[in-house]
């Protein structure tokens, strides 16, 4: 096969429609609106709101109630058992060191530490906010908790 040979399969390109060019060329006259009529009117027809008279489907259901705030932060969370699995002996828990772990997806998420489960080490832990019990535990411990600015 050579590209000279190539054409494409028949009947799948067909000549455009001229309408309205005569009788003799089939689409004459009304050029396929029909009589009168909305449909036969330049710009006629209906738009995609419009249902007939029926209550259109956008007024027929619910209303989607309050609103979604632009400025809301999702934490991305973290226990402490979850970093009592891991050794982090003379290391800043950091969410970079989080990240490379595994137990963040990306480094610039901003972190929360929550309290569920013990710590055992003395931790430096550097997160954006920490829930009271988990700060508590951190210390007790005998480590130091950091919070990171936003942004």
């Amino acid at each position: 096969m050579k590209l000279h040979d190539l054409r494409p399969n028949s009947g799948a390109k067909q000549k455009r429609k001229r309408v309205g060019r005569g009788i003799s060329a089939g689409q004459g006259k009304t050029a396929g609106r029909g009589t009168k009529g909305q449909g036969a009117r330049s710009g006629g027809g209906k738009g995609p709101y419009f249902e007939g008279g029926q209550l259109p489907l956008a007024r027929r259901l619910p209303f989607k109630r309050g609103f979604t705030n632009i400025n809301k932060i999702y934490y991305k969370t973290v226990n402490l058992a979850q970093l009592a699995q891991f050794d982090f002996e003379g290391v800043d828990v950091t969410p970079s060191i989080l990240a490379q772990i595994g137990l963040i997806k990306k480094e610039s998420d901003p972190v929360v530490i929550l309290g569920s489960g013990d710590v055992s080490k003395a931790l430096t832990v550097k997160a954006h906010r920490f829930s009271t019990s988990a700060k508590e535990k951190i210390e007790a411990a005998g480590g130091t908790v950091e919070v990171i600015a936003l942004g």
